[in-house]
């Protein structure tokens, strides 16, 4: 058994936690699929890089099958991109698709957040603000995983304030793939959402300026956008090392 084989044979029990299962995923499939989306997320697969089957299962000690339907799925999440002949390759948003991503969340924001405040009651209005104190909480805490999620449902939650389950269902794509983007070129040491600024947007909403927190969302998102460097260099690693398998 390879030192990669050791290390993956019992994670859950060296760590004290299991891997969240996903739907339609048994646990090896979704154990897989977190490997590879966390080592997107954390930046440790560059861009580009190709995702052979046969090195894939012999990582993780399974069989094509299984490792195909793993890819499928990091595709239909916009995780990885599967090409004709070329197999599996680490998605890599060119700038014009950046541009048109963030574009369509913003004008997508800027018709949520109206309807919000159209609806929002007093009880919603403090919810939004635990959930405020819950990010800033994590962001002091310095823990990055847990911040990037809240950070990421604060605007989900507004989606569904919106009562639009079409325009949450769109968000919620929109979103995945920023924070993929995010991941993979924003610069270490900024933070993907600032949370000065979500407040500010729960204090418009309170006040009934509906208009004034459309402008900060939407200086908000160009912020987030223009910190993105799509050009970035990566050390050469095997697919074991980024993967934090070796």
């Amino acid at each position: 058994m390879t030192t990669a084989r050791k290390r993956l044979a019992t994670p859950a029990a060296q760590a004290g936690a299991s891997v969240p299962l996903l739907a339609g995923l048994t646990d090896t499939e979704s154990r897989i699929y977190h490997s590879v989306f966390d080592s997107v997320m954390n930046q440790r697969i560059a861009p580009g890089t190709k995702l052979p089957e046969q090195a894939l299962c012999e990582l993780f000690s399974v069989n094509r099958a299984t490792v195909r339907k793993v890819l499928q799925r990091l595709a239909h999440d916009h995780i990885v991109d599967l090409r004709p002949n070329r197999g599996a390759v680490v998605s890599a948003p060119t700038p014009e698709e950046t541009r048109q991503i963030f574009e369509a969340r913003r004008l997508l924001e800027a018709a949520i957040v109206p309807l919000v405040a159209q609806r929002i009651t007093k009880a919603e209005l403090a919810l939004l603000r635990k959930q405020l104190r819950e990010e800033h909480s994590a962001l002091h805490r310095a823990d990055q995983p847990a911040w990037a999620r809240l950070a990421s449902s604060f605007h989900l939650r507004l989606a569904e304030l919106s009562g639009s389950a079409i325009l949450h269902r769109y968000l919620h794509e929109l979103i995945s793939r920023c924070s993929l983007i995010v991941a993979l070129y924003e610069p270490p040491g900024n933070a993907a959402c600032e949370h000065d600024e979500h407040a500010r947007i729960v204090d418009y909403l309170e006040n009934g300026e509906p208009a004034k927190a459309v402008r900060v969302m939407n200086e908000h998102l160009l912020d987030l956008e223009r910190r993105i460097c799509l050009d970035k260099p990566q050390a050469e690693k095997s697919l074991a090392q980024m993967l934090g398998l070796a």
